[in-house]
């Protein structure tokens, strides 16, 4: 096609929507004849409101970037062929004006609320009832704000419209323009008798207790949405959502690591090394743990699918129990003739750290402790 649409509007073919309606607004408000009566100007603003025309519509872009003329058949470019008018309203006074009356009734907030759990509660899952101070449907009007045996009036400034239009003038002449009515704030219609029990806002706030399941393998953070059970909107309108968003208290014996347990269990020097067993308390019950010989200070040993369950999967996570092995402190002669007898056949008496340096691939040295004993001359 001879004319480049997009050239005219000063864009480019990957252009946004929005991005084209944007350069439409400031060069309408620039060409439109009102402001510039000049004829070659004139002839020009009817150009690009056809460039506008075309780009705005997907099916009408897409003939035209495929070669086609999409205005041949939709009628003449500019304000036929199914062009929307208020597009050049909107040019010159931003858009979003308001256009008949609004609705009284409006969708309700949503509402959060945080609950405390134990570890056992989040793996498991729990039933706790939540008590929600929040606003509810009028039931003495039913949420239509009026009293008993009354009913709204039609606005008699606006007429029901919920706008007032007024004519204003300007550098572009006379313009009209379009408001919220100020007597009904839009609605259309006024309520001469509200209702007592919600001063016409057709809810009330109530207290009021719900039973929230809480499922397995929730942790802090997560939330939990109850649809519609949030706060009902002005007017009766639609309730929004409540959230219940879950903060778990810490356990004392358990840490929690994603959907793993880990723990922590003091061994004695002489069980790590003999080998011994203990019973635990885990979340399913005791269970017996082996502590095997020659157990060495933050061995960690794992129960299989002992942790939580997985909350958007299936299975369960690990029970990592970590041995911190303790050295006593505290020994009578008795206790020290034996240790000293122990180390003497082990050949460990007297035991020295060595610390030697070590020459890496590069040839830099570096300090290394070696972990090995000797016995003294």
């Amino acid at each position: 096609m001879a004319t480049d649409y997009y050239a005219l509007l000063g864009i480019g073919r990957d252009a946004e929507p929005d991005e084209v309606k944007r350069a439409y607004r400031k060069l309408a408000r620039e060409l439109h004849p009102d402001v510039n009566p000049d004829p070659e100007t004139h002839e020009k603003f009817k150009d690009v409101t056809a460039a506008y025309e075309v780009l705005s519509d997907p099916e009408k872009r897409q003939m035209y970037d495929l070669g086609g003329d999409p205005l041949r058949a939709s009628g003449a470019p500019g304000f036929g062929g199914g062009f929307d008018f208020g597009d050049i309203m909107d040019a010159f006074f931003g858009g979003g004006a308001q256009r008949g009356p609004r609705s009284r009734s409006r969708r309700g907030q949503d509402a959060l609320i945080r609950i405390e759990l134990d570890l056992r509660d989040t793996m498991f899952g729990v039933e706790r009832d939540i008590t929600v101070d929040t606003a509810m449907k009028c039931d003495a009007c039913s949420g239509a704000g009026t009293a008993p045996g009354t009913e709204p009036e039609t606005c008699p400034m606006c007429k029901g419209r919920g706008e007032i239009q007024q004519v204003q003038r300007s550098f572009l002449g006379q313009v009209m323009t379009a408001r919220a009515c100020p007597q009904c704030q839009g609605f259309g219609y006024n309520i001469p008798h509200p209702c007592v029990e919600c001063s016409g806002d057709g809810r009330v706030r109530t207290r009021r207790t719900i039973a929230v399941k809480i499922p397995a393998g929730v942790d802090t953070g997560t939330r939990i949405q109850l649809t519609g059970q949030g706060e009902v909107g002005p007017g009766g309108g639609q309730a929004g959502d409540l959230y219940v968003e879950i903060v778990e208290r810490s356990h004392p014996v358990y840490e929690r690591r994603g959907d793993d347990l880990h723990c922590t269990v003091d061994v004695p020097m002489t069980a790590a090394a003999l080998g011994s067993s203990l019973t635990l308390e885990t979340m399913d019950g005791e269970e017996s743990v082996r502590i095997e010989p020659g157990t060495q200070p933050g061995h960690i040993s794992t129960l299989r699918a002992r942790g939580v369950p997985r909350l958007r999967g299936t299975g369960r996570g690990d029970l990592h129990i970590h041995f911190n092995v303790t050295t006593p402190t505290r020994l009578d002669a008795g206790q020290i003739d034996l240790l000293e007898q122990f180390a003497t056949q082990r050949g460990e008496s007297g035991a020295t750290l060595t610390v030697t340096q070590a020459e890496d691939e590069h040839g830099g040295l570096f300090s290394r402790i070696k972990d090995a004993f000797s016995s003294k001359p």
